[in-house]
């Protein structure tokens, strides 16, 4: 029994410990990329460069495990943040806690020293994109080619004005103004690097996007974001609705071609049956 206790004991501090003992690192890159740089500008949320020696770490600590509560205490630097950010919230980060924040904070500090840090973000042009770059864009958003890593195509799932037919897909949000929600191509581009929604996270975390991918979709999204402001559902749902409505008439047409020739043939075998017992009666 003693041998039993004590051979668990460590077991239980390892799992335990297990929780506590995520990589800042590879945490940033998983939650906070899509957001923050280190020394790269700001995002939707700003630069996080020496942000140890901007601010307290003891606030920072708070607000990083629970943003919406300082906000909502008044603090006046959360609420400038908030503004900053153009009313966006930052979201509670996914298992963080005092240690995680506190690590977090660590590695953000050895980061901030380094003449570039690798959390910079990707290097975006200003000059305008080509028709190429946008028509490749569009060709990687429909699946007509398909993305490096293996990750599904967007329209699966989204759809964007001037798509035509069936316009895309429903499960996610109309990507139409999402340039803009996003703030530019800065900010598309980190979001595609790192998704930020749970949804998007679980599908790409181990099918990322490559760089050469992400600049044409930003380019086709910019475009995108430049076209009259029309909604593509409505036509959509209807050219949905009508090839439904086809469809089911289609079908209800084989149906009643087969159960007719079923029942001709065994009201034919009916017929003959009665024919033979009449005449065996006679």
């Amino acid at each position: 029994m003693r041998r039993t206790g004590w051979t668990a004991l460590p077991v239980a501090l390892l799992i335990a410990g297990a929780s506590f003992a995520q990589d800042p690192v590879a945490y940033f890159r998983q939650n906070c990329v899509s957001c923050h740089t280190i020394g790269g500008g700001r995002l939707t949320g700003p630069d996080l460069k020496n942000v140890t020696q901007r601010r307290e770490r003891a606030w920072l600590v708070r607000f990083i495990t629970n943003p919406k509560a300082v906000i909502n205490s008044g603090d006046p630097t959360a609420l400038k943040l908030k503004d900053e950010a153009r009313g966006v919230v930052m979201p509670i980060p996914p298992g963080i806690n005092r240690e995680l924040a506190n690590a977090l904070l660590d590695m953000i500090e050895k980061e901030s020293a380094l003449e570039e840090s690798q959390f910079k973000g990707m290097t975006i042009p200003t000059a305008p994109f080509t028709a190429q770059d946008i028509e490749r864009g569009r060709a990687l958003f429909l699946g007509r080619e398909p993305l490096a890593n293996g990750g599904p195509s967007c329209v699966g799932c989204h759809t964007t004005v001037g798509l035509g037919g069936l316009a895309g897909g429903k499960l996610g949000p109309d990507l139409t103004r999402v340039f803009e929600r996003l703030q530019g191509r800065q900010g598309l581009a980190a979001w595609m690097q790192a998704p930020a929604t749970p949804t998007m996270r679980s599908v790409f975390r181990n099918q990322p996007l490559q760089q050469d991918e992400i600049l044409p979709l930003v380019a086709y999204f910019e475009d995108r974001a430049k076209a009259p402001a029309v909604t593509p559902a409505g036509p959509a749902s209807f050219n949905f609705f009508l090839i439904g409505l086809l469809g089911s008439v289609v079908v209800l047409v084989l149906f009643d071609i087969i159960w007719k020739r079923r029942l001709r043939s065994v009201r034919r075998r009916q017929v003959m049956d009665a024919a033979k017992e009449v005449l065996h009666g006679d």
